[in-house]
């Protein structure tokens, strides 16, 4: 994985002194993502930076790389990873492609050459690229089917600005950390969920997954190369688990290609441990064992309290399975002061306040995986996928007017000055969007009301809530400069799962049991038949002691920028009141304390405005 950055001027024979300046000062704030090798490509009017994490094909895969045909330059800055490299290497060279090196970034580029705009449908992967077409004199952006890898871009003065994280753009003179009240809302109502297409800063986006952008002649198009369907679901319940094994055996089994260590995340859960058991199996079939670790918090398991979201505890599962799977497991601990120290670092990787010890706590884990492995695969998306969560199956949570994963939508908002944010007119305009993109969720005229519920679950977790996990493993890992795989976002299992019968997917009652019958033949019993569970959070009151005393610091700290802006009585109601999950599964009262330390500390250093 890397870091990809540009400036292109809208006048491509204009001399690119100054491109290349900011171009290399908006790669220097990304040299974590990709600390093995940097490079800059200039030509008239445009810049092309590129930090490279080397995955494949270590000593040939160098960027910016640039490509001939037919008289005609093009030039690509790449971040990601191609999991149907062979198949469409072979296509490639039937059409002429004339390959010099094993790395997938130049399948990408004579994919573009080959089929310009369309090639993004062709790849399975993760990706976020920018080439720079000599032939039409245009710059091309494009984005993976689910946005698994970042891609940002802002118009500035005549000029095109993309890049992997926001801190890029912010590294640009002529981008300013300035905040409309839009962004305001949805920080303070959808953080660590964002709006489709958002930038949170104003004028600036997100290039929406499944999208590509062409930048000519200082105008912007943008189309959309892939998009989920309804269809009509014409086989057996025996074939739905048949081909679901398929699709999703095949898709992590492509993921295992790595010039460098991998390895896995597993806590023991289903989801994990089903991409665990596929890789462990591949592994042995050549002789290898496969590395794995697991997550635990000091002194976590005398205080965990069961709850609708989280039923069991992982610890006794995890260690077990990977003695069942034969794999070489590792167990890592962080204390809670760990975890708090961590969170301004985990906040200024996202960007943005993200999902306070949730983030900083995976950032944690990722430095010491790193230690030893540089890629890793997980288990995140099943949920969404194959219908983990209760708002699949709880109707008064989907059929609630907002995002139902938002359990108090009104806890951040209402906790700061009224006329500042205006937590009405936001809440009321931030529902405007979610029901028109609700709208837009693809069904059939003979859905059954469960089925129907289902499309809605799906269509709205993938696009919004799994969205924010993803964008939160690629921060934390790229943080620490890890690989992180997530097979079950692959488009195919999607695509093929959303047509799958309700009643098939949650035969008996039972949460995922698609994913439980197609998988079963990797997993034992014991794993196959256990209770949802998802990424652990602290449970240790000493956390909540840590950053409820450095949050009253900060609010007495006359510097605080969050003190001029913060409703202190509602304040202090808040953080008297009982402690209740008010956002997704994990995100209770410590979890909000420490969003508002992250919060004060991202107003302060990037000196946010507030329009």
């Amino acid at each position: 994985m890397c870091s990809i950055c540009g400036v292109v001027d809208n006048n491509l024979t204009i001399p690119s002194a100054s491109s290349e300046r900011a171009a290399l000062a908006m790669g220097a704030a990304m040299k974590h993502r990709g600390p093995d090798q940097s490079g800059v490509y200039t030509v008239n009017g445009a810049a092309l930076q590129h930090n490279r994490l080397a995955i494949i094909d270590l000593e040939n895969g160098l960027q910016p790389m640039t490509a001939e045909h037919e008289g005609f330059r093009y030039t690509i800055v790449y971040n990601g990873e191609l999991y149907n490299t062979p198949e469409l290497t072979r296509e490639l060279r039937g059409l002429g492609a004339r390959f010099t090196t094993r790395c997938d970034t130049e399948v990408v580029l004579w994919s573009y050459i080959m089929w310009g705009e369309d090639c993004p449908s062709r790849l399975n992967g993760i990706f976020a690229f920018g080439v720079l077409d000599g032939k039409r004199n245009q710059l091309c952006l494009a984005r993976d089917r689910f946005g698994i890898k970042p891609l940002y871009y802002a118009q500035r003065n005549g000029r095109m600005l993309f890049a992997s994280e926001l801190k890029a753009l912010l590294a640009h003179p002529d981008v300013e950390p300035e905040l409309d009240r839009m962004g305001l809302w949805e920080l303070l109502f959808l953080a660590p969920a964002s709006r489709i297409g958002s930038g949170l800063f104003k004028d600036v986006h997100s290039l929406e997954p499944a999208r590509s952008l062409v930048w000519r002649d200082g105008k912007i198009s943008k189309r959309a190369y892939w998009s989920l369907n309804a269809e009509p679901f014409t086989g057996t319940e025996a074939d739905a688990v048949g081909n679901t094994r398929e699709i999703l055996s095949d898709a992590i089994e492509r993921q295992l290609v790595s010039d460098v260590p991998l390895s896995t995340f597993l806590s023991g859960g289903l989801d994990s441990s089903v991409v665990s058991a596929v890789a462990a199996r591949s592994y042995g079939k050549d002789g290898r064992r496969l590395h794995t670790y697991s997550f635990e918090y000091e002194d976590n398991r005398e205080f965990f309290h069961e709850s609708l979201f989280q039923p069991q505890s992982d610890d006794a599962y995890a260690a077990w399975l990977a003695n069942e799977l034969g794999t070489d497991h590792h167990i890592l601990t962080v204390t809670p002061e760990q975890v708090a120290d961590a969170l301004v670092p985990a906040m200024r990787l996202r960007d943005f306040p993200g999902q306070a010890d949730i983030d900083s706590s995976l950032y944690l884990y990722c430095l010491e995986v790193k230690r030893r492995h540089t890629v890793a695969l997980s288990g995140e998306c099943a949920d969404e996928i194959f219908g983990g969560y209760p708002w699949f199956y709880r109707p008064e949570m989907l059929e609630k007017p907002f995002y139902p994963w938002l359990h108090d939508p009104f806890i951040r908002a209402g906790l700061f000055d009224e006329g500042i944010v205006r937590p009405k007119d936001g809440y009321a305009a931030l529902s405007d969007e979610y029901r028109a993109d609700l709208s837009r969720c693809p069904s059939l005229p003979d859905d059954t009301p469960d089925m129907l519920a289902s499309r809605r679950a799906t269509w709205l977790s993938t696009r919004h809530f799994m969205y924010s996990l993803l964008e939160r493993k690629d921060r934390m890992s790229m943080g620490a400069s890890l690989e992180v795989r997530v097979p079950f976002a692959d488009h195919r299992v999607l695509e093929y799962v959303f047509n799958v019968p309700w009643h098939i997917k949650r035969k008996n009652g039972v949460e995922k049991s698609l994913l439980r019958e197609a998988m079963g033949d990797y997993l034992p019993e014991r794993i196959r038949n256990r209770k949802k569970s998802p990424y652990p959070k602290v449970h240790n009151p000493e956390y909540e002691r840590i950053v409820r005393e450095r949050l009253d610091a900060r609010m007495g700290d006359p510097a605080s920028p969050l003190k001029g802006l913060i409703n202190q009585p509602a304040l202090a109601r808040t953080l008297d009141s009982s402690d209740g999950t008010w956002y997704g599964q994990l995100m209770g009262r410590p979890q909000l304390i420490a969003w508002l330390l992250q919060l004060d500390a991202w107003l302060g250093e990037y000196k946010v405005k507030l329009g």
